[in-house]
């Protein structure tokens, strides 16, 4: 895994989007999302408000510690927090993963894919020595398999994820 000096997400610009630092202002919508059944579906929600501080301080400091994390996606017509895309290290290093979660009153708009997008150049891009991305789905979950695919990516099969089986989706770097 990269280590760095303390950094922050550099800012990424798409034709609709603008991938962003998170910032405390992002809580409301973070929390609402995160905490959210509904929402979450098909994975679990955060117990608690408390909880999604927690969560929303650890994606910003991912970047601290290995120059990779999570965005803020913002919609450069509203400026609206639309959801959070990642280009991270686990805590194991090894493979840079992609991850992605778009706010429900956003979906169905392909913001998942053009963050992601995005967010996979960088990652390449910054992390030299990375031969190639994964990202982890769950299998009922049709959205993210559409997003993985038309990132490129192929199925490699389903994988024991912290006691959870999950499909991993794989992508080499070009």
């Amino acid at each position: 895994m990269p280590t760095t000096e303390a950094t922050v997400a550099p800012r990424l610009v798409t034709q609709r989007l603008v991938l962003r630092q998170l910032e405390a202002r992002d809580f409301e919508p973070f929390a609402e999302q995160f905490t959210s059944a509904e929402a979450m579906a098909p994975l679990s929600p955060l117990a608690d408000r408390r909880a999604a501080w927690q969560k929303l301080a650890s994606l910003v400091g991912m970047w601290t510690l290995s120059n990779a994390g999570w965005w803020g996606v913002e919609l450069r017509e509203t400026n609206e927090l639309a959801g959070t895309v990642g280009a991270f290290f686990r805590e194991s290093g090894g493979d840079l993963e992609i991850g992605w979660t778009v706010f429900p009153r956003f979906r169905r708009r392909g913001i998942a894919v053009e963050a992601a997008r995005a967010a996979l150049a960088h990652g390449f891009s910054t992390h030299n020595a990375v031969t190639r991305a994964i990202a982890h789905v769950d299998a009922p979950n049709i959205a993210s398999v559409r997003v993985c695919e038309s990132l490129g990516m192929s199925l490699e099969g389903d994988v024991d994820f912290y006691g959870t089986r999950l499909m991993r989706y794989a992508i080499a770097r070009v």
